[in-house]
């Protein structure tokens, strides 16, 4: 909001964390690939890298983008007519045929589940209307999730132009946006997939072994080879209050990478609390029945020997603009870890001390001629 533009109230607490944790152990993991992200979904921290900048292709792990462009455009219930070009889409195939008609919606799951060339080619034509328009509006999405390294020119990842590549990290953005949807998360998630095809019944089982049979905690993700990317691999995995993804690129063993990195994050790390949700009790500016507050608790992956380096500033509008404040944001706490900021939390005001009062009175006088049945005016 425009009246912060200058904080002028600056508040520091430290955060007290009191939870005992494993020791940390040598962050040096086994890993096969020539790059590697661990990263903790909900605040999208890095809990372990290795050359997760460096520009690579990245293969069939590009459909995690198709995917969720088709979804959100709101199309999922479509009948796709089959183009001829589409059906002879090269490698990986769900042996679409040339004017067959299929479920936009059946397409997304034989991209994720089978990595279908043909599904994906189809994908773009219907949703971008055109190859072309499908990979303007991936290199768009890409920019807005700020995958800065990323470069896609085909909505299935063949190696057919230079100028398709990504790295680790973006690619682990892009899953973290992706699972924010829940169709996604569903389809993504999916061991086996069945329905009915116009010449038969089809049943695909996903390609990602890591969530049918190798690792209990995986909970969904997308597989990708070529001869020239090498194996590509992003994952989900999900154990009590931790939601983590693993992205691998060139890895001659992703399947035990992705369990090593897993591992790690789920052994080393704890989600803390930071702050609590509702009132800030210690951070008051001025006296009355008016408080400053966050909506929601906030929590961040942790080490144990990170505890001590947790602080909390408050960077909040002087007294005088929050009295002319009648509701709303009113600041940040800013968390920092080791100095660095790493969350931005808004924090609110409550309503003005006359509107609470006029509201506490209306809900007694509700509470009083409800029970009597008196009708109110």
């Amino acid at each position: 909001m425009s009246s912060l533009k200058g904080f002028l109230v600056i508040i520091i607490i430290s955060a007290i964390l009191l939870s005992a944790f494993s020791q940390k152990e040598d962050p040096d993991l086994p890993v096969s690939a020539s790059s590697a992200v661990l990263m903790e979904q909900k605040t999208g921290r890095v809990l372990f890298e290795k050359n997760p900048h460096e520009v690579r292709r990245i293969a069939s792990i590009t459909k995690i983008m198709t995917a969720i462009l088709a979804i959100e455009s709101g199309k999922m219930d479509d009948t796709v007519k089959v183009s001829r070009s589409a059906a002879y889409a090269e490698g990986s195939s769900i042996y679409l045929v040339p004017g067959e008609k299929i479920k936009l919606r059946d397409l997304v799951y034989g991209l994720m589940l089978r990595s279908g060339n043909d599904a994906a080619n189809a994908i773009a034509e219907h949703v971008g209307g055109s190859m072309e328009g499908f990979v303007f509006m991936m290199n768009q999405k890409a920019r807005e999730i700020g995958m800065t390294n990323t470069v896609f020119s085909n909505p299935s990842g063949l190696d057919g132009r230079e100028k398709h590549y990504s790295t680790a990290y973006d690619m682990a953005l892009l899953m973290r946006y992706a699972m924010h949807d829940e169709t996604f998360r569903t389809i993504s998630g999916t061991k086996v997939y069945s329905f009915e095809r116009e010449d038969r019944s089809q049943h695909w089982k996903n390609k990602n072994r890591l969530l049918t049979e190798k690792y209990k905690y995986a909970t969904g993700g997308k597989t990708g080879y070529t001869k020239r990317a090498g194996r590509t691999l992003v994952t989900t995995a999900s154990k009590k209050d931790k939601d983590m993804i693993a992205v691998t690129l060139n890895a001659s063993d992703d399947w035990n990478d992705h369990i090593f990195m897993y591992e790690y994050g789920f052994g080393h790390f704890k989600m803390m609390k930071i702050l609590p949700e509702g009132p800030l009790k210690d951070v008051q500016p001025f006296k009355g029945k008016r408080t400053l507050f966050i909506e929601d608790p906030v929590y961040y992956p942790l080490m144990k020997e990170e505890y001590q380096d947790v602080r909390v500033r408050y960077r909040l509008l002087s007294p005088k603009d929050m009295r002319k404040t009648k509701d709303g944001e009113v600041g940040r706490a800013v968390i920092y870890l080791q100095d660095q900021a790493v969350r931005k939390i808004p924090v609110y005001i409550t309503e003005e001390e006359k509107q609470e009062k006029v509201s506490w009175k209306k809900k007694l006088k509700a509470l009083f001629f409800g029970r009597t049945g008196v009708i109110l005016p």
